[in-house]
């Protein structure tokens, strides 16, 4: 990949490598990079493996010698269907990371280990619980936490990470409040930026819809777009610039779909290039008006959607990886990097 607009000039040549490559020990599906400033290319990794036990692995990257090492590795029930750090940039919290699977759980991550802080689950009263298909850590307030479930809710979370007492810094959960968000299951939550960032949130799911929410009035939400054949709409994430635009898929699409909020149920670009289905999303976190779409063609894609509502034709940057690409994701931190996922591999690129 070439040097985006607006990003850090690259380094002079034999300074430092433009793609670092991990082999984790199984299948690599969910994977998030850690905003601390002290843990540069620190990311975490979920294996899918088809049975109970399951992996989460905390990679690093020494920059100095090129070489990826696992920093801890731990037991994980079932797949995570998503990995998220705590999206703290200043290390004001403990260093928690948290997975969605079938439940929602937050580790605390040291040098040495890596430990479970709580499990939180709202099925209190039942035996069954209802898979998590995906949750969102609220970066205006690292308090809040959201989750989508297959038995058609979202629930905000709260949490408290106490005072230190001793060695022991306490993390705890609780439900602020569940909401029925669709009428089939939900698979993706994301907090928008707007309005403050706190209060906000969309989901899509299984009934085709994108909808959004408040959370200072959840007696009503908005129907953003509905896929015209009702396909189950899997993913969505909101433009890191401008919160007015966010971008979302159908289950088995070629395509992506950007959403303006303010000209409801009609998108204003689609992009299909691709050539089989896109598994995976990520805004650019420093630019308004890039994206990068993943999929099952081995292709990363970045497109510059800026000239929208024109079509936008083509990326104007592609990386074809040496697997299906499963998932994408953008570091904050660094918007010259870019992780991508397939098979066993892990890739970061430099854009």
């Amino acid at each position: 990949m070439c040097a985006l607009p607006g990003a850090p000039p690259a380094p002079p040549p034999g300074k430092r490598k433009e793609i670092y490559k991990y082999d984790a020990p199984w299948t690599v599906y969910s994977m998030n990079w850690s905003i601390r400033p002290d843990k540069r290319f620190r990311l975490a990794l979920g294996s899918f493996v088809e049975e109970y036990n399951n992996k989460v692995q905390i990679v690093s990257l020494d920059e100095e010698t090129s070489e990826f090492t696992a920093k801890s590795t731990f037991d994980h029930p079932y797949p995570t269907t998503k990995i998220m750090w705590i999206p703290d940039a200043k290390g004001v919290f403990p260093d928690l990371l948290a997975t969605s699977g079938d439940y929602l759980r937050v580790w605390r991550v040291s040098d040495n280990d890596t430990r479970l802080e709580c499990l939180l689950n709202n099925n209190k009263n039942s035996d069954f619980c209802a898979p998590l298909t995906s949750f969102d850590w609220n970066e205006v307030d690292p308090n809040l936490l959201g989750t989508s479930s297959i038995d058609t809710t979202c629930t905000i979370w709260g949490l408290e990470t106490g005072q230190v007492l001793g060695r022991v810094n306490l993390v705890s959960g609780h439900v602020k409040t569940q909401l029925i968000a669709h009428d089939k299951e939900v698979y993706d939550i994301a907090f928008s930026r707007a309005g403050g960032g706190r209060d906000m949130f969309a989901s899509v799911g299984a009934d085709g819809s994108v909808r959004m929410f408040d959370l200072r009035h959840l007696e009503h939400s908005t129907i953003i777009y509905e896929d015209p054949q009702h396909h189950p709409l899997l993913r969505l994430g909101w433009n890191k610039q401008d919160p007015n635009y966010l971008a979302t898929m159908a289950m088995d699409a070629l395509e992506v779909v950007i959403l303006d909020v303010r000209v409801p149920c009609t998108p204003v670009a689609r992009l299909n290039n691709h050539r089989a289905c896109v598994n995976s999303i990520a805004w650019a976190p420093h630019s308004s008006c890039h994206i990068c779409t993943a999929a099952d063609d081995h292709q990363a894609l970045i497109w510059d959607i800026q000239s929208m509502p024109r079509a936008i034709e083509d990326p104007i940057l592609a990386y074809t990886a040496a697997g299906e690409i499963n998932q994408i994701q953008w570091s904050s931190t660094q918007p010259d990097w870019i992780a991508i996922c397939y098979n066993n591999s892990l890739e970061i690129l430099r854009v």
